[in-house]
């Protein structure tokens, strides 16, 4: 990744698309303090991206999915999707230590609150989603909303319906494919806020000025054949709350 950002430096593009959350952007950053960036991470002030979200200051600008503080809704949705569960699972990946620290934090904090145990699993390859799934011992897993586990939904639908377990995470994309739960910002929004901050950019916009922009919209979709696969009944108070419901 750094590799690929400095090249985009040398060639002197106008301006860095930085998406897939925080590494394109951490490695955007760190090689041009000239060049606009527009990224699209969690927690921007946290990861010192930008200096505030009403005045980035700088080079960068962009959206915050909010993906790294969705972790405590996602443990209050699944510790309703399984009432009776002692241990829990969440699946982070390993090439990204500042985000997997904030998400570990914030879903262990949650877990506690709720007097549930939570199992760390960390995977940053295919091979590694598999040998995770070996180690599970939860009656339910939360899956990092990350781009590394979204290009591999099919791999980790498959392997949870192995295992027949309750699978769920941030992005609408993962229920689509098989999950059970999805609950996060709609990322096609977020693409066209990304798409007219650059417009705006190469128009002469500076990005410090620009503030970065976070979800106000969230959905909730729930896979009702998932459900039923794994022979679960969907709580009632979840199907109420549901933008979209896949029969």
């Amino acid at each position: 990744m750094p590799a690929l950002a400095a090249e985009l430096v040398v060639r002197k593009v106008d301006v860095i698309a930085a998406l897939g959350g925080t590494p394109p952007a951490l490695a955007a950053k760190n090689a041009t303090a000239t060049i606009p960036i527009v990224f699209g991470a969690g927690d921007p002030v946290g990861l010192g991206l930008v200096a505030s979200l009403a005045r980035p200051g700088g080079n960068l600008t962009g959206i915050s999915g909010l993906e790294l503080e969705l972790a405590p809704k996602l443990v209050e949705l699944m510790s309703e999707l399984v009432p009776g569960a002692g241990i829990i699972a969440l699946l982070v990946t390993s090439n990204n230590p500042v985000a997997e620290h904030i998400i570990i934090q914030n879903a262990q904090q949650a877990a506690s609150a709720k007097g549930l145990e939570l199992q760390i699993l960390k995977a940053s390859t295919e091979s590694e989603i598999d040998a995770a799934f070996v180690e599970l011992e939860a009656a339910g897993l939360i899956v990092q909303a990350d781009p590394l586990f979204n290009s591999r939904r099919e791999q980790l639908v498959a392997l949870a319906s192995r295992r027949a377990i309750p699978a769920i995470s941030g992005w609408r994309e993962f229920t689509e494919a098989g999950g059970l739960i999805s609950y996060g910002a709609s990322r096609t929004g977020g693409w066209h806020k990304i798409g007219t901050y650059i417009g705006k950019i190469l128009q002469g916009a500076k990005p410090g000025d620009l503030p970065v922009e976070q979800p106000t919209r969230f959905e909730l979709v729930v896979n009702l054949k998932t459900a039923k696969a794994l022979g679960l009944t969907m709580p009632p108070s979840i199907l109420a709350r549901a933008d979209e419901v896949i029969e």
